[in-house]
């Protein structure tokens, strides 16, 4: 079965595609990667869709505007990868919009995207809504990304290696693995979330992003603010937990700076925050004691940001996803792939020990296709490993 993933993530700016072709062998999943590609959102959306965002207000109409032409982005998207790599299926994440969070408690996750406007573009069924059903049962409905991670490091495990996969979004997740137990999962705190929001508030930069971390590389370290940063209490709190742009918001570091009484220049403030990305990052990694690390997202792109989490974690071996055959680029649109096989096969798509769910869920809702809809039935034996070759870009 072939399923095209689809996700627009916390950085916002477009949506990222991935078309796998999944076969089942015996307890090993193959994944063939047919395609791979990003769409940026377009222009105005974009602006809309980021005024829409926390910390602003917005009413039920601009909602309903945006989960319209989101939904009409996504399947402009899926149209277009479709002429690339045919599909059976879709599974779209669609654009958070609020993940309402109290303490270390999940109450509610907002996606928009209608998905009907995909099957309209597309004919296929789609998955969509994925969250939901892990925060009914008790879960934080994220990360999602754990299915992937814990069938790509189980080869890893199995030699008795401590492995982890880190990804840099917006938000920084971490899925920590070991011989032994289960996986464990969570929303470390901000990546790229922070950087980007300073160099858009910025009026004298073009970039809404630290173009190759350029910024960070000419800056210096504001120590102090640093010590401030690291003060939020959300890293203290104890996994599993999740937090988005709801915490680290556009506002957030022009609040951190009021308090403080003190504004560096931007460059200065950019080498600040990715040094503070790093920071949380390395407490947690040596905290896990890990033999390996796998690295993907936005955030791979980065070199000062990268260059500054490999400092502070000198012997530890790190590559990117790709060293796992998976795009570090593609890695959530591949990961949203898996989640729609395991839904249309009738396979839980949350990992319980990851978001602290009460049980394992299949996830999701299905919109049919506009031909009667088959199901392939559940699997005698549910993958354990996933094996992801091929792919173009």
């Amino acid at each position: 079965m072939r399923v095209l993933g689809m996700i627009s993530g916390t950085s916002h700016d477009g949506i990222d595609v991935a078309v796998v072709d999944f076969a089942l062998d015996g307890t090993t999943l193959r994944g063939r990667l047919a395609h791979h590609g990003s769409v940026p959102y377009p222009q105005r959306l974009r602006a809309d869709l980021v005024a829409a965002l926390p910390p602003q207000r917005v009413t039920a109409a601009d909602i309903c505007a945006l989960d319209t032409r989101i939904g009409q982005a996504f399947a402009q998207a899926a149209r277009t990868a479709l002429t690339a790599a045919p599909a059976d299926a879709v599974c779209s994440h669609g654009q958070t919009l609020y993940h309402w969070v109290e303490g270390t408690t999940a109450r509610g996750t907002l996606q928009l995207g209608q998905p009907a406007w995909i099957t309209e573009a597309t004919g296929l069924p789609v998955v969509s809504d994925l969250r939901g059903a892990d925060i009914a049962t008790g879960g934080q409905g994220a990360p999602l990304v754990p299915l992937l991670d814990r069938m790509l490091l189980e080869p890893t495990v199995e030699r008795g290696l401590r492995a982890d996969a880190l990804n840099l979004g917006g938000i920084a997740n971490i899925t920590v693995t070991a011989p032994g137990t289960e996986p464990v999962a969570w929303d470390i705190g901000p990546a790229n979330a922070l950087i980007d929001a300073a160099v858009a508030a910025d009026p004298d930069t073009a970039d809404d992003f630290d173009r190759d971390g350029r910024l960070a590389a000419s800056g210096t370290v504001d120590e102090d603010l640093l010590t401030e940063l690291l003060a939020e209490p959300y890293y203290t709190l104890t996994p599993p937990k999740s937090s988005g742009k709801e915490l680290f918001d556009s506002a957030y570091v022009e609040t951190v700076l009021r308090r403080t009484g003190h504004r560096p220049a931007l460059n200065d403030l950019v080498a600040t925050l990715t040094a503070l990305t790093a920071e949380v990052v390395a407490r947690i990694v040596r905290e896990a004691k890990l033999d390996v690390l796998y690295v993907s997202g936005g955030g791979v792109r980065n070199p000062a940001l990268m260059g500054a989490i490999t400092d502070r974690l000198p012997g530890l071996a790190v590559h990117t996803s790709d060293a796992l055959g998976v795009p570090s680029d593609a890695k959530e649109a591949i990961a949203f792939a898996l989640l729609g096989w395991s839904t249309l096969h009738g396979l839980p798509g949350s990992v319980a020990s990851c978001t602290g769910a009460a049980q394992e869920r299949v996830l999701g809702r299905i919109t049919p296709g506009t031909r009667p809809l088959a199901l392939p039935g559940v699997p005698g034996v549910p993958p354990r490993r996933l094996v992801v070759g091929g792919g173009t870009a």
